[in-house]
This record gives C-alpha cells, sequence and structure tokens, in this order.
C-alpha cells in the first residue's frame, strides 16, 4: 500500500483537479491522509465532499496553520503504507504515475525513487519540463535541489527517526539532503509522471524566503560554518536561476 501524503493551505482553485489527479490513478493500493492546514475552516465545507469518494482516507485538521513542514510530519504519525508518496495541494499526477513508480522500485529494490515533471501555470498551460537523467548524491544534491516533492516515492522505513525540518520553503529540500547524508540511495526514473504548479503568490515562488530559508538549512541543519553556508546558498540560486531560463 502507498500512503499518499497531502496537505491544504487555501488552495481551492485548484484542489478539485489535484483529488481528480490522485483518485483517476491506475494503481488503486493506496491511502489517502489529507491535512487541512488553515485556522479559517471556510473551504473545509468544500473539501469534504471532495473526499467522499475515497474509501481509505484520514483527514487531519490543524488547530491552526503549522506550515507545510510540520503538517507532514503529523501525516507520516498515520502513515500505514509500506511507501510514501507526496503531492502538493495545486499539483498534478498522470494516470500511472503510482503504478510505474511502485512496479520500478519493486524490480529495482529501491528505497527512493523521483522522476522528472511538467510545469504548469494557473490555467494549466504546459510551461516546461524539468527532466532528470541520474541519480543524485549529497555533495551534488547541495548544489542544486533536482527533486521535486510531488515526484517522490519512498520506502517508510527510511524514514524512522527523521522528518522534515521545520521551515516554511525548502523543508522537502531538507528531508532529501538528510537521506542522501545518511547514505539512502536517491534514485531517479525518467519519466513525466507529475506537474509542479507555477502560481504567482505561493511560498515556493518567493524567492526571499527561499532564499533565508536555504540559509537556515545549511548553517543549521546541515551544520555548515558561516562562508560554505553563504557559497552554497549562492550556488543554490545560480543553478535555480540556471533552470528558470534554460528550463532545464
Amino acid at each position: 500500500m502507498v500512503s499518499i501524503i497531502i496537505t491544504y493551505y487555501r488552495k481551492k482553485s485548484f484542489i478539485k483537479k489535484t483529488l481528480k489527479s490522485i483518485y483517476d490513478q491506475s494503481y488503486k493500493n493506496y491511502e489517502l491522509i489529507f491535512v487541512y492546514d488553515d485556522k479559517n475552516k471556510k473551504e473545509l465545507e468544500y473539501i469534504k465532499p471532495l473526499m467522499v469518494k475515497f474509501k481509505k482516507k484520514k483527514i487531519i485538521i490543524n488547530k491552526k496553520n503549522f506550515g507545510v513542514a510540520k503538517s507532514r510530519n503529523i501525516a507520516l504519525r498515520y502513515a500505514r503504507g509500506k511507501y510514501i508518496a507526496f503531492i502538493d495541494s495545486d499539483d498534478l499526477w498522470r494516470k500511472n504515475k503510482l503504478l510505474y513508480q511502485i512496479k520500478y522500485m519493486r524490480e529495482k529494490n529501491l528505497l527512493f525513487t523521483f522522476t522528472s515533471y511538467g510545469i504548469i501555470d494557473e490555467k494549466n498551460q504546459f510551461l516546461g519540463l524539468r527532466k532528470v537523467s541520474k541519480d543524485t548524491e549529497y555533495s551534488n544534491l547541495l548544489k542544486s535541489n533536482v527533486i521535486g516533492l510531488s515526484t517522490v516515492i519512498l520506502d517508510r522505513k527510511i524514514l524512522k527517526h527523521l522528518s522534515f525540518p521545520i521551515l516554511k520553503t525548502q523543508e522537502d529540500y531538507g528531508l532529501w539532503l538528510k537521506l542522501a547524508r545518511k547514505g539512502i540511495k536517491l534514485s531517479h526514473l525518467n519519466l513525466n509522471l507529475s506537474f509542479w504548479r507555477k502560481t504567482k503568490n505561493s511560498l515556493s515562488s518567493n524567492s526571499l524566503n527561499k532564499i533565508v530559508d536555504a540559509y537556515k538549512l545549511y548553517r543549521f541543519y546541515e551544520k555548515k560554518n558561516f562562508i560554505i553556508a553563504i557559497y552554497s546558498v549562492i550556488t543554490l540560486a545560480y543553478n535555480k536561476l540556471y533552470k528558470i531560463i534554460f528550463n532545464s
């Protein structure tokens, strides 16, 4: 079984399509763990009817806005599947995402996989492709985060005693670095199985937040000294800009 973790904060315009892309999966052996992370409960009444059709589900309602990192950590406590998959509440999966990726992991005996992904805008228009063509390891991952959250499936056992670092952004990147540092093989599957939605107001589009959190991640979580932390932030920002310009 796959435990699919999704956190929600004011994505009403997109959540219906996201949930449909999960429900339409050809691989049906999954449970959905949905974390409603907003102290304002107005959109909850919109969400609940969308969840009815899912047979195996857990809806967690946070008392206040904890942020994606803490919300995902809460969700992990409820996960019962052998595998964990993540999807943001405005992203989309292709119909065979789980089927292809789980099959690949089982055939190759892999603990962690990520894939290429498409980029779409708020109107579902295709903007480009982020292609991955090789596995990544700690030294390379420090320079550039090539792993899209909504592409990841991992074996739950590798998260023993591990969790997302409590940051507003870069929290997924922080977990991938932890895993790579511990020697977990981060394996790629060169297929486009997901779509990341680029929105104007999302935290993931806020460059200042990402720069600040990247420094915190390198300095305090990865234990780098001040100079290396600053250098790493500059390198990460450069590689991010390069990807945006060249859609690579």
